[in-house]
């Protein structure tokens, strides 16, 4: 009968400790630079001329058509080749900008097409400019009409930064590599792995929507009885 051994924690604490962290800094550093690629992509698509729209579709394809890794091991390994040497957390917050602005363009895109035209006629009666009104009235309802869709995708690339242990980034999944070679304990060292993802995706959810009950003021409102 087999029997569970988790004493490795008492070993291992601290370098899974680590590896939550790195997984964190990648999160964090990749988010915010993300929305905005993603939202300026959106942007080219809808409104820019027909050579900004080309490209921005092709970058939308290709980063939407290709696996993560590929991408990481071209920035890591690729790179290299061509004596551009990208150390492992820089390329791993790259590949994950790069990849979550692809998805990020296409959810905000899905916002900006849902904003009445009425509002935009609005701005203009009011004499803000195309930048002014894509800022101020535009990309706030934009980001609030597809904020579950925006959380539910940075939540993913929270878990995609797994994949960054094939590069040497000693993540929480390249830890994981780690404790299982020396201990041989694959199922209680995945098991744990699995429950520290579990609440790391949980904080990263609780942490965005509670950005939302403060940026989204209307949120509470509606939400408020009368």
């Amino acid at each position: 009968m087999y029997e569970f051994d988790f004493s490795f924690l008492n070993d291992y604490l601290p370098d899974l400790i680590n590896g939550v962290w790195l997984t964190i800094g990648m999160t964090v550093a990749s988010i915010l630079p993300g929305f905005l690629l993603g939202t300026l992509v959106a942007v080219a698509r809808l409104r820019g001329g027909p050579w900004a729209q080309r490209i921005a579709t092709v970058y939308v394809e290709a980063i939407r058509n290709t696996p993560l890794i590929i991408q990481v091991f071209w920035l890591f390994f690729g790179l290299a080749s061509l004596q551009v040497h990208v150390g492992p957390f820089a390329a791993a917050v790259i590949a994950l900008v790069i990849n979550v602005g692809a998805y990020t363009a296409e959810i905000m895109r899905a916002g900006f097409q849902t904003i009445p035209r009425g509002q935009l006629e609005a701005a203009s009666c009011l004499s803000l400019s195309p930048l002014q009104s894509l800022v101020y009235v535009e990309v706030p309802q934009a980001v609030e009409r597809v904020y579950p869709a925006l959380v539910s995708q940075f939540v993913l690339m929270m878990l995609a930064t797994s994949i960054m242990s094939q590069i040497s980034a000693e993540e929480l999944t390249g830890v994981a590599y780690m404790i299982q070679s020396f201990t041989f304990r694959g199922f209680e060292v995945y098991l744990v792995i699995a429950v520290f993802y579990l609440g790391l995706a949980s904080l990263l959810r609780v942490v965005l929507m509670g950005i939302a009950e403060v940026s989204f003021p209307r949120r509470r409102r509606l939400r408020t009885p009368l």
